[in-house]
């Protein structure tokens, strides 16, 4: 990754095929944070829009691929970073990104793409501080083709017109493999413990204050 600029504040990645479930993790995290006083901001997956416009425009178009979804993918992120996550990082802020890189080089690689191909599409993204997996329901099941779910549930709404639904269980689960092999830095899994472990390593408080009022919580959307 090419932007690797230390900022003084902390971004949290969260990864996970599933929307519902990815949603739910972050969720949970903020909740942990909240009680022990901490405030964070998050950023979700198309806060550009970019995805709902293709959608309008592009739904059942079988010309559309898996290479076009990860490209858009990648300006939705660039939009995320200048707009939501950045802003955080240099205030001195935490901020998670609810997805952040390896879900969609997950789904890349799983679909057929050159996972060395995303990599280097996502070098502008910076590392992040900390990253947690998403603990997954329904793992023994394909993605449900859903245009407001997850990027992977998106993808799969977008791609059927082209693509056999038999595919999508099997390419779940290599997705998920390769979400859980080690990249050298620890990866948290967000199940009660994980979380508290997480935040934990984030905050470096043991137990949540017994008072101390916490403002609305901080968000990177408007």
């Amino acid at each position: 990754m090419a932007d690797q600029v230390e900022h003084p504040g902390r971004l949290i990645a969260i990864e996970g095929t599933r929307g519902k479930d990815t949603v739910a993790a972050a969720a949970a995290v903020i909740a942990s944070l909240k009680e022990r006083g901490v405030e964070c901001a998050i950023s979700r997956f198309d806060a550009s829009g970019l995805f709902g416009e293709l959608a309008a425009a592009g739904h059942g178009d079988g010309n559309i691929s898996t290479r076009t979804l990860a490209l858009v993918y990648a300006a939705d992120l660039a939009f995320r970073l200048r707009w939501e996550i950045r802003p955080v990082l240099e205030s001195g802020g935490i901020v998670i990104a609810a997805p952040y890189t390896e879900t969609a080089v997950a789904f890349g690689s799983a679909a057929g793409l050159e996972e060395e191909w995303i990599r280097e599409l996502f070098r502008f993204a910076p590392r992040p501080g900390y990253r947690g997996r998403v603990e997954e329901k329904k793992i023994h099941r394909g993605w449900k083709a859903r245009l407001d779910r997850g990027y992977a549930e998106y993808c799969v709404a977008m791609l059927e017109a082209s693509t056999p639904k038999s595919g999508w269980k099997r390419l779940r689960r290599n997705a998920m493999a390769l979400l859980q092999r080690p990249k050298g830095r620890k990866i948290y899994r967000l199940n009660d413990n994980g979380v508290a472990e997480l935040v934990k390593a984030v905050t470096g408080i043991r137990k949540a204050p017994r008072r101390r009022s916490a403002s609305t919580p901080r968000t990177a959307r408007s």
